[in-house]
């Protein structure tokens, strides 16, 4: 068992219990291998991860074991900590959120953030492990999104009106997936490229019951115009690497010097163009006629 399972697991029983638990009760309600055998090094683990909770912000509070005597310490997280209005969540379930929500911090949010709170109580300390860029329309969309409002923004120099279903980051990027209905159709939008503000309408919908994934679509397959399907050949140096990014299906064939010709979509021939130049003189576009026209002409502009 890796140590975020064991912490998961450790917050879980901390949440699920209506009494504090000593750390031997813990060490029997722990599935698995949690803890080691051995006394001793069962108490440092248990150590350290109480001082791992601490630092990461999580409400731990220390009670004596009813009837004991000697008097024995335990533990317990009491659910009272989130206030009112929170969602029913299990224990599993808001073991994970207090996690997500002390490791990870979104930049630009707030202290009183709905989500931190029922991520747990966060205290002054080393801080999250990684911060996820934010902003105002982020914030807005994610609003959005919980009341199952339309909203409006200008992206590119369209004026869009959507159906927010999902907002996921991902490589470095927030993205929103969404019914457009101007274009009658799901679309994913950049969030960083909305060129205006986020307005939530009055107008409500129903989340539909299949929400399409966010793809890992390589850069110069992302926007709104036609595809098209450009083929590139890349010489025996740089063939192994290129196969591993764009994956065993992108090639078409396998030359007998080593080198390869890959097939791939593309929506932007200028990020496309980076790409190749990447190669330098050991990749070359094959087609189409339009692609090999856009290197030509953006390497005769540099002369």
């Amino acid at each position: 068992m890796n140590k975020l399972e064991r912490l998961l697991d450790l917050v879980a029983a901390l949440l699920d219990t209506e009494r504090p638990l000593s750390r031997h009760d813990l060490r029997r309600r722990m599935p698995g291998e949690a803890y080691s055998d051995n006394d001793e090094a069962f108490r440092r683990t248990f150590e350290r991860d109480k001082d791992e909770l601490r630092a990461l912000g999580l409400p731990l509070v220390v009670e004596t074991v009813p009837g004991t005597d000697p008097p024995v310490e335990g533990y317990r997280i009491h659910r009272s900590d989130y206030g009112d209005g929170i969602p029913e969540l299990d224990s599993d379930e808001l073991a994970a959120l207090h996690l997500a929500s002390n490791l990870v911090r979104m930049e630009g949010a707030p202290a009183d953030d709905p989500f931190f709170k029922l991520g747990g109580v966060v205290h002054d300390g080393e801080g999250p492990l990684a911060r996820v860029p934010g902003g105002g329309n982020v914030q807005d969309l994610m609003r959005a999104a919980i009341e199952c409002r339309v909203v409006s923004f200008g992206y590119g120099v369209e004026k869009r009106l959507v159906e927010p279903h999902r907002l996921v980051f991902s490589r470095g990027h927030w993205y929103l997936v969404g019914y457009d209905k101007v274009r009658e159709a799901v679309r994913v939008f950049r969030v960083d490229r909305i060129s205006s503000g986020v307005v939530a309408g009055d107008e409500h919908f129903e989340v539909p019951e299949f929400v399409p994934e966010v793809g890992d679509e390589l850069p110069w397959c992302y926007g709104e115009e036609e595809p098209v399907c450009a083929r590139l050949l890349v010489d025996a140096r740089h063939a192994p690497w290129v196969v591993e990014h764009l994956g065993t299906t992108a090639v078409v064939e396998h030359r007998d010097d080593g080198s390869v010709i890959v097939e791939t979509q593309v929506r932007k021939p200028e990020v496309f163009r980076s790409f190749v130049l990447m190669f330098l003189e050991g990749a070359e576009i094959l087609e189409p006629p339009e692609l090999r026209q856009d290197m030509r002409s953006w390497l005769e502009s540099l002369t």
